[in-house]
């Protein structure tokens, strides 16, 4: 099923009024990661919002590290950057193979990673440096595309004076461009649109508080910061609109894996009758894995939960539990708003989300 929400001449409208405002990158002014022709710099999220660090990578090991240890973070953001490690380990003349198994091992859930390797592992074995350096730029070029036109296609489901909620960050942080569910937020908000956003603060890397507040403060979008535990009693007050999450993997059944309390979101948001929205890019479709039980759920360190800014917050010797992602049921998602079209999630009836996609 797609979903035909905006009108058409409504929806030109909205692309008129875009059109004619300065770029939303610009007014973001940062840059996430960026090609300086033989090495990658990537804006350090770990240091946010206290401070702007930025690290240079020279080579993929160094890439595949701030990988792991969420120096870069957010799917489309680390697939770009391992386009950028291929690209490098091209130059460092060190074998594509073992550099796209080291890439591929280092956050599993993500769908954007692997994708991004396997795409320039077929450019490695032409062995042109050149056009490897120039299929990472199409990589990160499209995924801007990509974010500009999930914001066109998604606006409309946003309306003028809508108190939205969102998880996680999934901003031009975690992307190549503006975001996917908050470059939904941003195309509302410059197109004139009056809106405030409920911030969750996304326990227990704190993504929401630490990276998807400073998004928003730098863009002006108005927005309140929230306890996860919040979301339920403002629901029941009838204070939010409409939930719009970003993804790392959408299963061929419409499951989709996303940042963990995304799944518990989704649960109150249907029992509260509130629009539920999964903002990802084509890239983030896995049409291989069927249902969101093939999803690989990537577990991190422990001491994640124990301390927060390096200081403790339990006992010594606490056990703790620390799944990076939760599936949730495609059945729970009112619409996925891809940079291609909308889909209901009735379209996943196929058990093909690409065939759906034009």
């Amino acid at each position: 099923m797609i979903l035909t929400i905006v009108g058409e001449s409504a929806r030109q409208r909205s692309q008129r009024k875009i059109d004619t405002l300065e770029s939303i990158e610009e007014k973001l002014n940062f840059k996430t990661l960026e090609w300086r022709g033989d090495h990658l710099r990537l804006l350090d999220q770990r240091a946010l919002p206290e401070s702007e660090e930025y690290r240079d990578c020279r080579t993929v090991g160094e890439v595949a590290a701030a990988i792991k240890n969420m120096t870069i973070r957010g799917a489309p953001a680390i697939g770009i950057a391992a386009a950028y490690g291929m690209a490098l380990a091209a130059l460092n003349q060190h074998d594509y193979r073992e550099a796209a198994a080291l890439l591929k091992s280092c956050r599993p859930t993500a769908a954007n990673l692997a994708w991004a390797v396997d795409r320039m592992s077929s450019a490695c074995a032409l062995q042109d440096i050149a056009q490897v350096i120039a299929e990472a730029g199409a990589i990160e070029a499209e995924d801007a595309m990509m974010c500009r036109q999930i914001g066109v296609n998604g606006n409309g489901f946003v309306a003028d004076g809508a108190n939205v909620l969102t998880h996680c960050n999934a901003g031009a942080l975690a992307t190549g461009g503006i975001g996917t569910a908050l470059g939904i937020i941003y195309t509302a908000h410059f197109s004139g649109k009056r809106l405030h956003v409920w911030v969750d603060e996304t326990r227990p890397f704190l993504q929401g508080a630490r990276l998807t507040a400073w998004e928003l403060g730098r863009a002006g979008v108005p927005y309140t910061l929230i306890c996860d535990n919040v979301a339920a009693s403002l629901m029941a007050a009838g204070k939010v609109d409409c939930v719009i999450v970003g993804a790392d993997r959408i299963a061929a059944n419409g499951d989709f894996a996303n940042k963990i309390g995304t799944y518990g979101l989704a649960v109150l948001a249907g029992f509260h009758n509130i629009p539920f929205y999964v903002a990802a890019p084509s890239s983030t479709f896995d049409s291989k894995c069927a249902t969101g039980e093939d999803i690989v759920i990537e577990e991190r360190d422990p001491a994640e939960v124990t301390f927060i800014f390096r200081k403790a917050i339990c006992p010594h010797g606490c056990a703790a539990l620390n799944p990076a992602f939760d599936v949730t049921p495609g059945s729970l998602v009112t619409a996925y708003i891809t940079e291609k079209e909308v889909i209901g999630a009735g379209g996943f009836e196929s058990g093909n989300p690409h065939e759906l996609l034009p």
